[in-house]
């Protein structure tokens, strides 16, 4: 599937995503994890922000002034309706430019549905788009290597991508950040969430050993 494809997918999907029976839980305690390592919350973004808004609103009751990007004409349209005050991009992560860095930037089950071929350069997108200091969270398949697949939710295709661990923490290290902590959270499910920091000046970007939670057991959060 191509962005359009996939926005076209997220416009038959929004009405889920905004109604009643959305598990508004999804993601939360993960978040929670990932702001303990904020030292600013001035300016964060929910990059894939679809129309629950329940990101949005957690890092507005952490302080931050808040954006949402995504590619779905429907899902930001519902978003802005949930969230009038709050500034909303419409567009492909793969293409579009960021207008300023951020102090926590989100990408909760969204970039991995990207055309794998662009998975490093939106990964490097975002931690160049961080302030230092500044916290990225993002979900990837648990995976040792490159694939990508197309499966069906509530009938409608989805296509998803994943670089593997291995690259994933190459591809972080590249960028003068440095893997705080990442997680099996729904094992035996191959789905994880990193939590990156970008490397104060003059610091070298590493690995490290950080908080990796890499067991294939679930870290209490």
């Amino acid at each position: 599937m191509n962005p359009k494809e996939t926005a076209k997918s997220y416009d038959e999907l929004a009405a889920h995503w905004n109604g009643e029976h959305f598990n508004r839980k999804n993601g939360i305690l993960q978040h929670q994890r990932a702001l303990r390592f904020a030292k600013s919350k001035a300016l964060a973004i929910d990059i894939g922000c679809g129309s629950s808004g329940r990101i949005i609103d957690l890092l507005i009751a952490e302080g931050f002034d808040v954006e949402g990007l995504d590619i779905s004409p429907r899902m930001i349209e519902l978003a802005r309706k949930r969230h009038p005050e709050q500034t909303f991009y419409r567009s492909d992560i793969c293409d579009w430019v960021f207008p300023r860095k951020y102090d926590f930037i989100s990408a909760w089950d969204s970039i991995w549905h990207a055309p794998l071929g662009s998975h490093e350069a939106i990964l490097l997108k975002l931690c160049a788009a961080l302030n230092e200091d500044g916290i990225l969270i993002f979900t990837s398949g648990g995976l040792d290597r490159p694939d990508a697949g197309c499966n069906s939710f509530m009938g409608t295709p989805l296509y998803h991508a994943a670089l593997g661990i291995p690259q994933l923490l190459k591809i972080i290290d590249s960028a003068g950040c440095i893997c705080r902590h990442l997680e099996y959270d729904q094992y035996p499910e191959l789905h994880i969430y990193l939590i990156v920091q970008k490397a104060e000046r003059g610091g070298a970007g590493n690995v490290g050993r950080g908080d990796l939670a890499c067991t294939g057991k679930p870290h209490p959060v």
